[in-house]
């Protein structure tokens, strides 16, 4: 059974700047992980002419299918080249359901509640796939 594996990040006000997901999702496909990716159910939501459009959805609805798919993964990867209160609460559940955390950040002093909550942080995308590639071989 493969591993399944969560990209986290930032979306709101970086809704047109999804593209770390692609390559996120690239890394894990060629070393065998399924992708779980929320962008892909939600991006229909983020509009960016529309302001705080979560005002207008079920709150509660959006939240709680973000977390099953966070109990959901083996392993979740926190993209954060800034920070985001979405991709920090995700991260801070899958920590406390026994997920392995890792952050993909190149930000200098990451919070400690980032780094304490995280089982390896990274700085770039090169870095993330040689872990993946140690971690793949459990698979």
């Amino acid at each position: 059974m493969k591993k399944k594996i969560f990209i986290s990040g930032p979306i709101q006000g970086m809704e047109t700047e999804q593209e770390y997901r692609k390559i996120i999702a690239e890394i894990c496909a060629k070393l065998g992980f399924e992708v779980i990716d929320p962008w892909k159910r939600e991006k229909i939501l983020y509009r960016t002419e529309v302001p705080c459009w979560w005002e207008k959805v079920p709150a509660a609805d959006f939240v709680k299918r973000d977390l099953e798919d966070a109990e959901r993964c083996d392993i979740m990867v926190v993209y954060l080249p800034r920070l985001s209160a979405g991709a920090c609460m995700e991260l801070f559940y899958a920590k406390q359901k026994g997920k392995k955390i890792i952050v993909v950040s190149n930000m200098g002093c990451l919070s400690p509640w980032i780094v304490v909550h995280s089982d390896l942080i990274k700085t770039c995308f090169e870095d993330l796939e040689e872990e993946l590639k140690k971690l793949s071989s459990s698979i």
